[in-house]
């Protein structure tokens, strides 16, 4: 595979939206209409509201109303059955789990308790819509996806590392970037060739993860309704959350899909402002 073109354009257009979100959540009090926040960007509203249509592929209202807590209630709608719903529509087996037609297939206990003992990771960093990531692959598949800013590179490297620590690393993007494309490309996902994922974790972890890849485009669950799908008490909620919180193929892997019981937005491992920005991109696509 041939590495493809670095996607500059969406890096340098996530660095206006991040700063607009930052700028919008800490005053959304005032209600700051497009004037006021291209203002603050030192954009002219014309050019703001042209790099949401190309960033979003909708205006920058459209974008900040899929923020609001009434949006994320209605995504919320129906949370208890929407999981259960997913068997119902064939989603449940090993084909198309996910919008970005994937598939995955799960290492065994022993091999995790390992931690990563034997395996290869093959590894490199990407301009992508959401800032820099970091991509990880083993012989069997996509095994992690973070996201960092330029200065975080060693960090983020170090999170995902620290997970694996037994494993061998090798840094070779050639390898990875052809990927990058086929996961933030929405005329490259292809059920024809679904896009391989392997998890490693707990077998709780992986049940949690599983689950996460039945939350369809538009809709989001709970941390306690997840909870209830596993068949486990709403007591365990905090453990879904802690199991959610590592998952580490983000973004494929929608963990960005589960809010709080009330719709609020809770903590998101590669930072809420990150959370909002794809909750929004991903209204563009519907």
């Amino acid at each position: 595979m041939n590495a493809i073109k670095p996607l500059t354009h969406e890096m340098k257009d996530y660095a206006l939206v991040s700063s607009a979100l930052e700028y919008l959540t800490h005053n959304a009090v005032k209600q700051p209409d497009l004037n006021n926040l291209a203002h603050v960007l030192g954009q002219n509203p014309y050019e703001l509201q042209k790099l949401f249509k190309r960033w979003a592929g909708i205006s920058p209202k459209t974008f900040l109303q899929a923020l609001t807590l009434d949006h994320a209630k209605s995504m919320l709608k129906d949370s208890a059955s929407i999981l259960d719903a997913a068997f119902e529509l064939g989603l449940s087996g090993p084909g198309r789990l996910h919008d970005l037609f994937v598939t995955y297939e799960a290492m065994s206990p022993g091999a995790y308790k390992q931690k990563g003992k034997g395996l290869t990771f093959q590894y490199g960093f990407h301009p992508s819509p959401f800032g820099l990531c970091l991509l990880m692959m083993t012989s069997h598949g996509v095994s992690g996806l973070a996201f960092c800013d330029e200065a975080e590179k060693h960090n983020a490297l170090h999170d995902m590392m620290s997970r694996w620590p037994n494993a061998i690393y090798q840094e070779n993007s050639v390898i990875t970037a052809p990927f990058i494309a086929r996961i933030f490309k929405p005329s490259l996902w292809n059920k024809a060739q679904p896009l391989r994922l392997v998890f490693i974790g707990t077998d709780f972890e992986i049940r949690v993860w599983e689950t996460l890849l039945k939350i369809p485009f538009g809709k989001a669950t709970t941390y306690g309704d997840i909870a209830l799908h596993l068949e486990k008490p709403m007591g365990a909620a905090r453990a879904v959350g802690t199991a959610v919180g590592k998952n580490p193929i983000s973004f494929v892997v929608p963990c960005h899909r589960v809010l709080g019981k009330t719709g609020k937005l809770c903590g998101y491992h590669w930072g809420l402002t990150r959370k909002q920005a794809i909750l929004g991109w991903e209204t563009g696509l519907k």
